[in-house]
């Protein structure tokens, strides 16, 4: 017998995963999804790939959780799958309040602890997980002080805001960086600066909370997956390579049992519920978000329409661990830019 339609609502559909995402819940071979969209700005592509399209306040504002609940009863929505870090909390606060509908959202303290880099990062040296020394300061002054503790100039540091998401605020502190290569040879927005130019552009005392910490070198990783709060149900980890602007264009999926144990401590230890992503930089792990991120897809091995099956009840976690045996190593994605036409 056929599955019965769904509905999912997708928050943030403006986001570079959105066009991927929606064309894995469509393709799931078992059922018609129809797809809501949500998103602050009109001009998100998610208007142009969903069958509905809402705009809402930023993540960030109180009234933003009601407004998803408002879309969610008018449009019969079973499922809502954010893709914003930034959409996390005000969901998880108002998720019991979602009434049929299911929230694919940690718990709110969950949430918290992951977004708040800094509590993040104290929270992995005590689980013994590996992740940058750093400090948590505000303004130029301690920004200084915070840097050359941690060895700038002989060594490279880096900075970046406490809550950001997508490479937002991330800076390199760089003594030896080559600005007239930068000006004539590179893109404008790179990372790298010296520490004295970055002071010019900050407030001497007070200013956003900032992390100082240790520069992360080597090969970036991270690993996908579905989390239960206990441990990881389903998941894999894979390459993160070729950054375009701020964004991994080029990931290869890899067999590596350390880094799943790794990513059951991470779950275990931050209560993570449903989609998580876990990032490294060498053997350091730099960022955990509790919500989907970029998927290495399968014809075979469908994680967000299997994460949204689990939600709503249409398949155990035996049963999800079970189809581990399909992750194909090896496997490989290439992201591109696209584009899409319409007449207003």
């Amino acid at each position: 017998m056929p599955l019965r339609p769904i509905t999912v609502l997708l928050t943030a559909c403006g986001a570079p995963g959105t066009a991927a995402l929606a064309g894995a819940l469509r393709g799931n071979g078992e059922r018609e999804v129809r797809l809501v969209g949500t998103d602050m700005s009109e001009r998100a592509v998610g208007r142009q790939l969903c069958d509905s399209f809402h705009i809402v306040p930023r993540g960030s504002d109180p009234a933003f959780a009601g407004a998803v609940r408002e879309i969610a009863a008018g449009e019969a929505v079973d499922v809502v799958l954010p893709q914003s870090s930034f959409d996390l909390e005000r969901l998880a606060e108002g998720r019991d309040a979602f009434g049929r509908t299911k929230v694919l959202v940690s718990a709110p303290e969950t949430i918290r602890l992951a977004n708040d880099k800094g509590a993040c990062y104290e929270l992995l040296h005590r689980l013994g997980v590996r992740a940058p020394q750093f400090q948590r300061v505000r303004g130029a002054r301690e920004v200084e002080r915070a840097a050359h503790e941690l060895g700038y100039p002989e060594r490279s540091v880096c900075f970046k805001p406490v809550f950001s998401s997508g490479s937002r605020g991330y800076r390199v502190l760089d003594a030896g960086v080559d600005r007239a290569h930068q000006l004539l040879h590179e893109r404008p927005g790179a990372v790298s600066m010296r520490l004295e130019e970055a002071l010019e552009l900050l407030p001497e005392d007070g200013g956003p909370d900032l992390l100082v910490m240790e520069l992360a070198v080597g090969g970036e990783r991270t690993i996908d997956g579905i989390g239960d709060g206990e441990r990881v149900v389903l998941g894999h980890p894979k390459t993160r390579e070729s950054m375009r602007a701020g964004l991994a264009m080029y990931f290869v999926t890899l067999d590596d049992p350390e880094l799943m144990a790794l990513a059951g401590r991470i779950v275990s230890g931050l209560r993570i519920e449903h989609f998580f992503n876990i990032q490294l930089v060498g053997d350091l792990v730099i960022e955990v978000n509790p919500r989907i991120s970029t998927i290495v897809y399968q014809e075979d091995l469908n994680l967000p329409y299997l994460g949204v099956k689990r939600a709503l009840g249409e398949i155990s976690d035996t049963e999800l661990a079970a189809l581990a045996s399909r992750i194909r190593p090896g496997r490989t994605a290439l992201r591109f830019f696209d584009q899409v036409e319409w007449d207003a």
